[in-house]
């Protein structure tokens, strides 16, 4: 970790289809592992009033980054499915198959100008312009679907 590193990360929960459900922002020397509790507490489970079901998540594919005891004990215990490489056990090319849905979501929202480079200095404004970015990703993406 590199105590000096300017500037911020994104955090992104999206689902299989690659839509963004849960956006964060973390300082740039903040390990990426410790934004997962947040994200993953901050996904709010539809619940079904019909038949009484809660939908949660199932399973979580992460990297190698992600690969912590802790975190699958946490998981775990959430009744979520880990789906974790872990690190120098497997090969971080398996997961290229789900890998790239996050990644494309990642470029969706880079696309918007303001959040390619970070031009606001207030954290909550920019956290405010990735969800407007994260909101516009599922709006485009419902209209194409209907249309």
């Amino acid at each position: 970790m590199d105590r000096g590193k300017p500037g911020s990360k994104m955090h992104i929960l999206s689902d299989a289809n690659g839509l963004p459900l849960v956006v964060g922002v973390s300082a740039a020397n903040v390990h990426d592992s410790e934004g997962l509790k947040p994200m993953v507490e901050g996904h709010q489970t539809r619940h079904d009033p019909h038949n009484g079901r809660h939908f949660k998540p199932q399973r979580l594919h992460a990297d190698k980054a992600y690969d912590r005891v802790d975190l699958r004990r946490w998981l775990h215990g959430k009744r979520i499915g880990v789906c974790i490489a872990r690190k120098g056990i497997e090969s971080s090319q398996r997961l290229g198959r789900r890998r790239w849905v996050i990644e494309r979501t990642m470029s969706w929202l880079t696309g918007y100008g303001r959040l390619n480079h970070r031009y606001e200095r207030n954290p909550r404004n920019y956290l405010a312009f990735l969800g407007l970015a994260a909101a516009l990703c599922c709006y485009k993406r419902r209209t194409r679907r209907t249309t």
